[in-house]
């Protein structure tokens, strides 16, 4: 695994990524949590053009990445290398510090902060959740992101391929608890305990902000939990989605998401720092 990650060529990571989108697009279809009345593949196209922008933002960091990655296992730098684990243990820490750090925590203060959250805010614009909002971020907002997880690498002392294992991980899990798919209320409930399910992260794009500010990890649950920030709502069919003040069409097209952050709308009220 170590030696598959470490040389994992960016063919099979975007060919994974697109199965696994394509997979739960179609599920959606079958068996659907929310009967949502919109153009499937026109809000499909909106949201895959943000992929595009993610991929330039991250090909632009790429040499950050490996380089503080490989600099760190060079060096032996970072508390994990400093701590002397076994492999196995620095691995799964590795991936628990780079979803808590990398993710979690990041997400938290994009919401907290209230300029960080105008770029994060077209990602709770979207009034359709489903597998593809998964991949509406705000160019800017991946910078934000890119450098949580440098951060991380060098904090931490994280190799390039358990980076690449996380990164992948993330990816399909995101895709998954964005998804549309219904799933039996104990499976959901029991899979929360662990990982971010479905209705979970749906609480999380609901339209009343205590709901909004809360649930904000991507793999594990954990931190939610461990944190205060984890949510439950009684039935998740009775969610409202998106931001009151960006109900209208044109804040599903690309321009105006764009222009969104610079932007105040009739009736925007500044979202609390501290809210």
């Amino acid at each position: 695994m170590e030696t598959f990650f470490e040389h994992i060529p960016s063919s099979y990571r975007t060919g994974l990524l697109v199965i696994g989108l394509l997979l739960l697009w179609v599920i959606e279809g079958f068996i659907p949590r929310f009967a949502l009345k919109y153009n499937r593949y026109r809000h499909a196209g909106t949201n895959l053009f943000f992929t595009v922008t993610t991929a330039i933002i991250n090909l632009g960091f790429a040499f950050a990445v490996v380089k503080s990655s490989e600099w760190t296992s060079h060096v032996q730098f970072g508390l994990l290398y400093w701590m002397g684990v076994p492999l196995w243990l620095h691995t799964i820490m590795a991936l628990l510090m780079l979803d808590f750090m990398g993710a979690y925590l990041i997400h938290l203060v994009q919401h907290k902060v209230a300029w960080m959250w105008h770029f994060h805010k077209i990602h709770h614009i979207d009034t359709s959740i489903d597998v593809t909002t998964a991949l509406r971020h705000h160019p800017v907002e991946s910078v934000f992101r890119v450098v949580a997880l440098v951060a991380t690498i060098i904090i931490m002392g994280i190799p390039i391929w358990m980076v690449m294992l996380y990164q992948s991980l993330s990816a399909l899990m995101s895709q998954f608890n964005h998804a549309n798919i219904h799933l039996p209320h104990w499976l959901d409930k029991g899979l929360s305990w662990i990982i971010v399910s479905p209705d979970m992260h749906k609480v999380h794009h609901s339209r009343y902000q205590p709901e909004t500010d809360s649930n904000y990890a991507n793999i594990f649950s954990i931190w939610d939990r461990i944190c205060g920030t984890f949510v439950t709502v009684p039935d998740t069919l009775q969610l409202k989605y998106g931001l009151d003040e960006y109900q209208e069409p044109k804040y599903q097209e690309i321009g105006p998401l764009l222009k969104a952050p610079w932007e105040r709308p009739d009736g925007f009220v500044e979202k609390p720092v501290n809210s």
